[in-house]
């Protein structure tokens, strides 16, 4: 019987794939002799800063498509017009104003898109809007959308793909830059006892930076102060050291704004802890201003002196 042919030849090697180029998304050109942009699979991306996006040519015109190419199914479009969004939001706001919840509202659907161009260009428009509305964004006709837009920076902020979580810090602290710290933090008060351990740490970060820019803008109201002094006390005790730090912020905070031009300081918060809280909260209160307190120098609540 014929032996069979020995195979000499060597194993085939695969083809080294070509190294993605990468795409702008920033400014749109109108080059007829450009390729089209892939549809889909994974492309490097250049974001472009604020400082490099220029204004639009030919805004009135421009703002009747925006929506429609927000919505587009070709992601690198998207990534194009909410590059747009941050070119309105710098230079052309009062046109997109009027559209502005609707901005809003498409810009928490994208930041949860899961291919990461999207999501970051998203955040990054964000930060624009922010910038560019402050207070108008907690108006009526846009409070609902920016609930949503909240949220999922909150829970971007929260993930563990760095780069998206950076960019959706800064959004957060171009949020508590632009607006009202005391309208802000009737929003953020509700997502501090938020079910996601990371997200909940957000929000009391930016809670507590809502907190000390009203102790500077002298806006510590004694109301505020009982309710803040319970957000801290709830937080001391969360499982994140982020939180327990932000609650260390928040009760430091409210101590000096209480305390200000007070000569018996300790005895002030002291007084004010114990009538706003439970026993225990009230010793954990204190204990951050003066660490040296013990449970048995507390008199009972309804004891005098």
């Amino acid at each position: 019987m014929p032996l069979a042919p020995i195979d000499n030849a060597l194993p085939t090697t695969p083809p080294i794939p070509r190294k993605q180029s990468k795409i702008s998304v920033g400014l749109v050109e109108n080059d007829p002799n450009r390729l089209p942009l892939p549809s889909s699979g994974d492309a490097s991306i250049d974001y472009i800063s604020s400082e490099n996006l220029a204004p639009i040519p030919e805004p009135e015109t421009k703002i009747q498509s925006l929506t429609e190419e927000l919505d587009s199914k070709n992601w690198t479009n998207v990534c194009e017009s909410l590059n747009d969004v941050r070119r309105f939001a710098l230079y052309h706001s009062s046109l997109l104003f009027p559209i502005l919840g609707k901005i809003v509202l498409v810009m928490a659907k994208t930041i949860k898109n899961p291919r990461s161009a999207v999501c970051k260009t998203s955040i990054m428009a964000a930060s624009a809007v922010f910038s560019a509305f402050g207070d108008k964004l907690l108006d009526s006709s846009t409070s609902d959308a920016f609930d949503h837009l909240l949220l999922q920076l909150l829970l971007k902020a929260s993930q563990d793909k760095r780069f998206v979580c950076e960019e959706a810090d800064r959004a957060l602290g171009a949020m508590v830059d632009s607006i009202t710290p005391l309208f802000l933090l009737q929003k953020l008060r509700a997502y501090v006892s938020h079910a996601n351990l990371r997200a909940r740490a957000k929000a009391a970060v930016s809670l507590s930076k809502c907190v000390s820019k009203m102790q500077v803008l002298g806006e510590m109201e004694e109301h505020w102060l009982a309710e803040l002094i319970k957000v801290a006390a709830e937080l001391l005790n969360d499982r994140l050291p982020e939180a327990r730090d932000a609650a260390r912020s928040i009760a430091t905070s409210s101590y000096e704004a209480l305390t200000e031009d007070k000569d018996q300081k300790q005895e002030v918060w002291q007084s004010f802890c114990q009538s706003k809280l439970p026993p225990i909260h009230a010793l954990s209160m204190l204990k951050i201003v003066n660490p040296e307190v013990q449970p048995e120098t507390n008199k009972p609540m309804n004891e005098t002196a």
